[in-house]
């Protein structure tokens, strides 16, 4: 049987008295029956809430529904602070990428090309092959730093410091003439003029004109030469006591193409050099010195073997 209006709204009173914490189970079990109590308090819980909110409902409801939606706009407002700070910290990176890419200057070689690149402040770049540089235009007056992934030779200006970096380490001047090779894991710099600091994650060295220093697997080695520039600048190649994988590595830049190195051992050392500009000879001039055959096949592979 349904309840009467005056019920209703007895029950109203004393189930909004319930809710807010005036009057405890016991005494509401004086008012209302046990069926109430139980929908009530899975109500106070949180059970089945919306469910019930969205149905129609007596005036004994509008208190409680009040209070709840009061909870979920603060939890909204909350979750809508929080958007908007994310969205902001997101919009700033975005921003500062943006323009940072936007300010910064790239040069890049293919197989077999050297590039000649000149620096705002006048410093000279020359691009090995599959190389690049990287520098930004807007704080280069304050900070002359290029990004190098490849091998290049620097004929930098006098000034305030110049500093290269590599995946491997970087190489700190004021005015000088270097050269610097680092590709993947192998890293190596040699001076020709002035003095340069090397700093990798082994250790910091000054170098002096005439010499190198090399580091393969976080190896380190130092040496002097004799000469007034790399020989690859002038069409060659050169090699000291190196692995012969990055001797292949190095062909196959300047050559366009892909060794089957399976059947060799790769890890044997090579000293030597080969031309840029004949690849029969580069061939017979790496390979034949170590004995091992080759054979090109389909899609410029060449295939090794002993």
């Amino acid at each position: 049987m349904e309840k009467s209006k005056k019920e209703l709204k007895n029950n109203e009173f004393y189930l909004t008295k319930w809710f807010d914490g005036k009057l405890s189970d016991e005494a509401l079990k004086q008012y209302v029956s046990e069926d109430d109590i139980t929908v009530y308090k899975k109500l106070k819980a949180g059970l089945a809430l919306y469910e019930k909110l969205e149905s129609p409902v007596e005036p004994s409801f509008i208190k409680i529904k009040e209070r709840i939606e009061t909870k979920k706009k603060k939890s909204r407002f909350k979750y809508w602070q929080t958007g908007i700070a994310a969205a902001a910290v997101i919009a700033v990176f975005f921003t500062t990428v943006f323009i940072d890419s936007f300010n910064k200057t790239s040069y890049s070689t293919t197989f077999a090309e050297h590039k000649n690149i000149r620096l705002p402040d006048d410093s000279e770049v020359i691009l090995n092959a599959k190389s690049v540089v990287t520098y930004n235009t807007k704080t280069w007056n304050n900070n002359r730093e290029v990004y190098l992934d490849g091998e290049a030779y620097f004929k930098v200006t006098k000034g305030s410091n110049f500093t290269v970096k590599t995946n491997n380490g970087s190489v700190l001047v004021l005015g000088t003439q270097f050269n610097v090779n680092a590709y993947n894991d192998y890293f190596q710099v040699s001076c020709y003029e002035g003095k340069v600091q090397v700093s990798s994650d082994t250790k910091t060295t000054v170098l002096a004109p005439m010499q190198s220093v090399r580091e393969i697997n976080k190896t380190q080695e130092q040496w002097t030469f004799n000469a007034s520039k790399p020989t690859w600048v002038a069409g060659e190649s050169s090699f000291r006591s190196v692995p012969l994988s990055y001797v292949i590595a190095a062909l196959e830049r300047q050559y366009d193409l892909k060794f089957d190195a399976s059947k060799i051992d790769e890890t044997v050392l090579f000293t030597g050099s080969f031309s840029h500009t004949d690849l029969s000879l580069a061939l017979t001039t790496v390979f034949k010195t170590m004995q091992i055959s080759y054979q090109e096949k389909q899609n410029k592979i060449i295939q090794l073997s002993k």
